[in-house]
């Protein structure tokens, strides 16, 4: 069988906001982070009109409260689009969002469709990390010990079992994401994804959000060293190299090649290969390597022929060891150009569409680029990572 060819043909999100009642979007409902989304990406793409979308398919992570009611259907409605626009919710944790946009690609590869919306919402500020689990009674045992429920704490235990990957080099590394984020939102490389949301913040005033909240673009290594670990008392993890909690929303426009031809529109990057991974739950941070090295495998490509990495950074340790297991420096200029999640925070299933995001952008910037790469750790011990084709300026 042929598989079609499936592109993005645009990205979108809303700014990241802190978590809590300082946060930009503490008044703000998850769903309402991600109608936003569908509109704009109507708008920015014409002639699509919404009941060209064959299915909506999102990633949520935390499905209770006001993000369980199959979000990806009831947005829809949302957005004023009528009744005739399916959708769904899928979890794979922190890489829920990646996952639908891999499932939206396969869909229409295997031609079931032609045009889809994927993308992922969370607010953890009302939907906590963790919020009314029951776990299994076998679970801790199934999964080892209780740190692999505890994701700061597998992050200790990849420090503990891979020593070479100390906290000074975590911090080194956290600061440079803080670096290179600062330069990419200075110099407006943010402007074209963000789609401004008016918010309303805890005292009752309104604004218009359209800049990342999590980014601390003062960080020194002198700030980072004097913060106190977070999940072990003499540990390495601490709140400057790991990734914030956060809210907010991004999504993607997938077509097939075909379709988007016929429209008339131009597509940012062609969909290559998807493949997950999983490993130990409690060092559930390196699963990023046997993913691409299974997507590596099913496209015949090598590392050295990817151009542009957008790893998420759930962990500084975890991306340390991702690097230097898939035989790339920690400070490689093709990983995280415009820095990551230690920088703008991670949002679980809003981060692998933000990844999807920046490397449409990357790609439009770096028109030499052929190959590009999103991966991301997941919570239980899961990888997840697609290649992808460039073909802005193309």
């Amino acid at each position: 069988m042929q598989l079609n060819e499936v592109v993005v043909i645009d990205a979108v999100r809303t700014p990241f906001g802190r978590s809590g009642e300082k946060g930009i979007f503490w008044k703000t409902r998850g769903e309402d982070l991600a109608v936003p989304l569908l509109k704009a990406l109507i708008e920015r793409n014409p002639p699509l009109k919404p009941h060209m979308i064959e299915d909506s398919i999102w990633g949520v992570t935390n499905q209770v409260k006001e993000l369980a009611s199959t979000l990806g259907r009831m947005i829809t409605m949302l957005a004023d689009w009528g009744w005739e626009i399916p959708g769904c919710s899928i979890d794979r944790m922190c890489a829920s969002g990646l996952t639908a946009i891999g499932f939206g690609a396969t869909y229409i590869a295997s031609g079931m469709a032609d045009c889809i919306i994927a993308g992922g919402v969370e607010h953890l500020g009302h939907v906590p990390m963790g919020f009314m689990r029951d776990h299994h009674p076998r679970a801790v045992e199934v999964m080892g010990d209780p740190s692999a429920l505890v994701m700061g704490q597998t992050a200790e235990n990849i420090h503990d079992r891979f020593p070479e990957f100390t906290r000074e080099k975590a911090d080194t590394y956290a600061m440079e994401s803080q670096k290179k984020a600062h330069s990419a939102i200075t110099s407006g490389k943010m402007k074209d994804m963000i789609i401004p949301i008016e918010a309303e913040l805890a005292d009752g005033s309104r604004i218009m959000a359209d800049m990342d909240q999590q980014p601390r673009p003062g960080t020194t290594m002198e700030a980072l060293a004097g913060l106190k670990p977070v999940f072990r008392e003499n540990g390495r993890v601490t709140a400057g190299n790991s990734s914030g909690l956060n809210d907010g929303a991004c999504a993607a426009l997938l077509m097939s090649r075909q379709k988007a031809d016929e429209m008339g529109l131009k597509p940012a990057m062609r969909w290559v290969a998807s493949a997950a991974a999983a490993v130990d739950p409690r060092i559930m941070g390196i699963a990023p390597v046997p993913a691409t090295e299974k997507a590596l495998q099913k496209t015949g490509l090598k590392m050295a022929d990817i151009d542009i990495v957008e790893i998420n950074e759930a962990f500084a340790v975890q991306v340390l060891y991702c690097l230097d297991r898939l035989g790339l420096e920690w400070n490689d200029p093709r990983v995280n150009p415009w820095g990551g999640a230690l920088a703008y925070g991670h949002p679980l299933a809003a981060s692998g569409p933000r990844l999807t995001a920046f490397l449409c952008g990357l790609f439009k910037e770096n028109p030499a680029a052929k190959y590009g790469l999103t991966t991301m750790c997941v919570g239980r011990g899961q990888g997840y990572s697609i290649i992808w084709e460039n073909l802005a300026g193309h």
